[in-house]
């Protein structure tokens, strides 16, 4: 596991404990890389009271969607949560068929992989020449574990030490490599 090495093998993972600055990471590389044909999405909480209630999944085209909710009666279920496998697939699959030269999916996680669209899709990012940066589960099995071990992926651990240099460092690493890999 890598910790923000310069070597660069084709796409990166993030992962680390929950709540230590993932999505933050990836929404802060976003907002760096703003200049560039990116598509792709990120998770938030859903807060009432100060208390969980779910996830929701935004897109950086701007399309908001809920993925999982305390509410939601569904076979799919992560913890306490229900997931919308049917709407994260409406909002989600079309933004990650956009032309891009870069893929930005926060997460690859419990939740999302209950939509075999969405690991097949992902599976063909990751096979394609377009970059992908995601963030995916400390743990899992199945599709978690699978891109965890792919040759081509370089995984960089997200801790309270490098999370605020981390965007800086991947911007740079891949507006470094933009050529090269085009």
């Amino acid at each position: 596991m890598s910790d923000c090495g310069t070597e660069f093998k084709g796409n990166i993972l993030l992962t680390g404990a929950p709540g230590i600055g993932k999505t933050t990471v990836m929404v802060r590389l976003a907002e760096l890389l703003a200049d560039r044909a990116m598509a792709g999405f990120y998770t938030e909480e859903i807060r009432k009271s100060g208390q969980r209630q779910g996830f929701r999944a935004v897109t950086f085209s701007g399309q908001i969607g809920v993925l999982a909710h305390i509410g939601f009666k569904s076979k799919s279920r992560v913890g306490r949560y229900g997931v919308d496998v049917a709407a994260f697939e409406q909002l989600v699959m079309p933004e990650l068929s956009h032309r891009a030269d870069l893929i930005l999916i926060d997460e690859i996680g419990k939740m999302e992989c209950y939509s075999s669209a969405f690991v097949t899709t992902v599976r063909d990012l990751l096979n394609a020449s377009t970059r992908v940066v995601a963030t995916v589960a400390v743990s899992g099995g199945g599709f978690i574990a699978e891109v965890k071990a792919r040759p081509d992926v370089q995984i960089w651990k997200v801790g309270h030490d490098n999370r605020d240099r981390l965007p800086r460092q991947l911007a740079d690493l891949l507006s470094l490599t933009k050529d090269r890999h085009n």
